[in-house]
């Protein structure tokens, strides 16, 4: 259970450092869409006029809700909004610590699922890449299929957490590696 509870950390550990390469460093302009100071300026300002009243939370513009919605959204442009009526930092080091904590969580949880597979190493490491596989095409290319996201974004999005969950994964089963043993059972990995 110790090697289990390491190899979930470092791989969480290195999750986080994965999706700050993605997400912190200039390879991000890959993924988002920029406009320029003024037109961002007008959105901002139009933002906080249209959606203050309202408050935090998801917008889909124009609401297909209505009759008339449906009309506007038909002809376009549309968009999601996750908005948010207070600002906050870029690199918020709340976010970074919160951040932190979710990734060696899911770490440990990764691993703590690899224990349930028999097989020695490359058997934990199909399981995790499957797994990763799985998690990104329902969650994020769902995205672009369901909800009509941006390609290029989902993509991105898409490639950075399989390469994230791959890794963590990976190392969770390189230390995981030992002596061969049997499946763990649910007893084995609540106790």
């Amino acid at each position: 259970m110790i090697k289990t509870m390491i190899g979930g950390l470092l791989g969480g550990f290195a999750m986080f450092l994965t999706g700050f390469l993605f997400w912190g460093t200039p390879l991000s302009a890959l993924a988002i869409s920029r406009a320029d100071e003024q037109a961002g300026a007008n959105l901002q300002a139009a933002l906080a006029q249209a959606l203050t009243p309202t408050g935090t939370g998801v917008y889909v513009i124009p609401d297909p809700a209505t009759a008339q919605g449906t009309i506007l959204y038909g002809k376009g442009p549309v968009a999601q909004i996750f908005y948010n009526m207070g600002g906050f930092p870029v690199m918020d080091g709340g976010a970074l610590i919160g951040g932190l904590i979710l990734a060696l969580v899911v770490g440990v949880l990764i691993a703590m699922a690899l224990r349930f597979v028999g097989g020695g190493f490359a058997n934990r490491v199909r399981a995790s890449l499957l797994i990763a596989l799985i998690a990104v095409l329902w969650l994020h290319i769902g995205q672009a299929v369901f909800n009509h996201a941006p390609w290029g974004y989902i993509l991105y999005l898409a490639f950075s957490d399989f390469v994230a969950l791959a890794i963590a994964g990976t190392i969770a089963a390189k230390l995981m590696e030992g002596k061969p043993q049997a499946t763990a059972t649910t007893d084995d990995i609540f106790h």
